[in-house]
């Protein structure tokens, strides 16, 4: 089954995103045919800010180490780290050389045509890498121009479209009524659940940076524990599981 595959099987593909090879290991080692990245993780995690095209040759390095892994990556490439789709086509290109298998590009409700049009160079420049389509027309704005984005993106090439922000299940069956591509939806704790995003019609679900930042959060609830001489919550894994996460020289 390829990548592509798994957005038509009988479950949306539940995507979770990691942020270092460890994390990716240890969430294929769950059982995950297909992991992505977080562009948030990512970056956080080199100490820059994410959405400014900060992590371009970080991202293509980690893509590096994942790409030989035995699983499918998906890589989350902001909005593919430059304006110029003829530079977006041929970064897309260097991350199928290095065994990505998909890559996210957001729209930052950037133009319509400038989107569409970086998509259409990267199913060009590597027409075997699945494109999602990001639009972040709930995201950052009202949610109004979403259809009109997803239709361009769409005609454009896009073999899946992603419309983070969105939790209204009305609006989520509607989309997935009008698309011709498998529509993506972003996981949150207050919306819908993973088997109500399924009756719905979604093929796929994203964690996005949720795992990281709760990773986060474990790391400063158990230091707090610790300095209050409290034992902390919860079981950590031991060093050799982690060594086990290491790559392969």
């Amino acid at each position: 089954m390829s990548f592509a595959d798994l957005h038509h099987a009988d479950e949306p593909l539940l995507l979770p995103n990691a942020w270092d090879h460890a994390s990716a290991s240890a969430l294929a080692a769950q059982g995950f045919p297909a992991v992505a990245t977080t562009s948030l993780g990512v970056a956080a995690a080199v100490g820059v800010l994410d959405g400014v095209s900060a992590t371009r040759e970080h991202t293509l390095h980690l893509a590096l180490t994942l790409g030989s892994e035995p699983f499918f990556l998906s890589v989350d490439a902001e909005d593919g780290f430059s304006e110029d789709p003829d530079e977006v086509g041929e970064y897309a290109r260097r991350l199928a050389v290095v065994g990505a298998v998909g890559i996210n590009l957001e729209d930052g409700l950037g133009p319509v045509g400038r989107h569409a049009a970086k998509i259409a160079a990267v199913k060009s420049a590597a027409p075997g890498l699945f494109v999602n389509a990001r639009t972040d027309a709930h995201w950052l704005g009202d949610g109004e121009d979403t259809l009109r984005r997803l239709d361009a993106y769409q005609q454009a090439g896009a073999d899946g479209v992603f419309v983070p922000g969105l939790t209204d299940p009305q609006e989520i069956a509607r989309l997935v009524k009008h698309l011709d591509v498998p529509l993506n939806i972003l996981y949150s704790p207050t919306g819908p659940t993973v088997p109500a995003l399924a009756d719905l019609g979604v093929r796929r679900v994203s964690l996005g940076s949720l795992l990281y930042r709760r990773a986060l959060r474990a790391a400063l609830e158990t230091v707090a524990a610790v300095r209050a001489g409290r034992t902390p919550r919860g079981a950590a894994l031991s060093v050799g599981e982690v060594q086990a996460f290491a790559r392969t020289p």
